[in-house]
């Protein structure tokens, strides 16, 4: 059986590890503070801010939900992030996605000041991304590498494969692996034989967001199983995009759903903030290193 990467269990260390340089930005009459934008009432999306909100008052850091009717124009949503901007308080601004269909988020994210971008979505932030040296991590993709850390899983020279091509985890996820030096092939809807492309890697993330996409017959003996996805099944248990019960008789370490990756998450965004709050402090952050 497959030996569990436990992201409560990390994030909690994480979190620990933090206090002295929440403590330090306290003492100089700064607490990292996040506001994140809530447009709409998608039930998801809610239980989303609701976690990371609770995460940050636990640590006595400042946070602010921002909730605007689903119905919000483009220009009402541009003009409050603008006012985030502004705000000297204000470490980092995240927009809880996904947005309503008729706006676009991407022109919104575009609308952040990237020093407070603490998702790492802005266009700025993924260029630093894409050239080797990024100030903010996306933040699954960051938890991602810190649990492969964790565990010293040995990154270069091994075949990394990622199922999911969104810009918010599989590609920021495949730039960081190949910084560490995995060899990185990126499979999407159209890719014709998926299993032919799970089965060759070492290190498999799965972020298509289908239910039990990966089941063990897809997994190559002692492969790493990082899974992304998480799903409500109609008798109300979460699962995830890989099927755990199989996955986890071939693969050598595998992450659960619940308590793998989605902690992770919330404790990177987490991370990022007191990053921000520090460079505006005039404090070079200490960040661990994951490549």
């Amino acid at each position: 059986m497959s030996e569990i990467i436990d992201g409560k269990a990390l994030s909690a260390q994480i979190k620990e590890g933090l206090s002295d340089r929440i403590n330090t930005l306290k003492s100089k009459g700064i607490t990292p503070s996040l506001t994140v934008i809530l447009v709409g009432d998608d039930p998801a999306s809610a239980v989303y801010v609701k976690n990371k909100h609770q995460t940050f008052i636990n640590l006595g850091l400042i946070s602010e939900v921002v909730r605007l009717p689903a119905e919000t124009s483009q220009e009402k949503l541009i003009e409050q992030i603008e006012k985030l901007n502004k705000d000297d308080t204000v470490h980092g601004i995240l927009i809880q996605l996904p947005l309503p269909p008729h706006l676009n988020s991407q022109i919104a994210i575009s609308s952040i000041d990237p020093s407070k971008d603490v998702d790492g979505f802005h266009i700025e932030n993924a260029g630093a991304l894409l050239t080797g040296n990024p100030k903010f991590i996306p933040c699954t993709p960051y938890g991602v590498m810190r649990m492969l850390k964790s565990k010293d899983i040995y990154i270069r020279g091994a075949e990394a494969v990622i199922v999911g091509a969104s810009n918010i985890v599989g590609k920021p996820m495949a730039l960081l692996l190949q910084m560490a030096g995995a060899t990185v092939t990126i499979c999407n809807s159209k890719t014709r034989d998926l299993a032919a492309q799970t089965k060759r890697a070492d290190i498999l993330v799965a972020a298509a967001g289908k239910p039990h996409l990966i089941n063990g017959e897809m997994i190559k003996d002692g492969a790493v199983v990082i899974d992304v996805g998480i799903h409500r099944k109609e008798d109300g248990k979460l699962c995830g995009d890989v099927d755990f019960e199989s996955a986890s008789k071939k693969a050598s370490f595998i992450t659960p759903v619940p308590g793998g990756v989605g902690p992770m998450t919330i404790v990177m965004l987490l991370v990022n903030t007191v990053e921000a709050a520090e460079r505006k402090a005039g404090i070079t952050p200490q960040r661990e290193g994951i490549i």
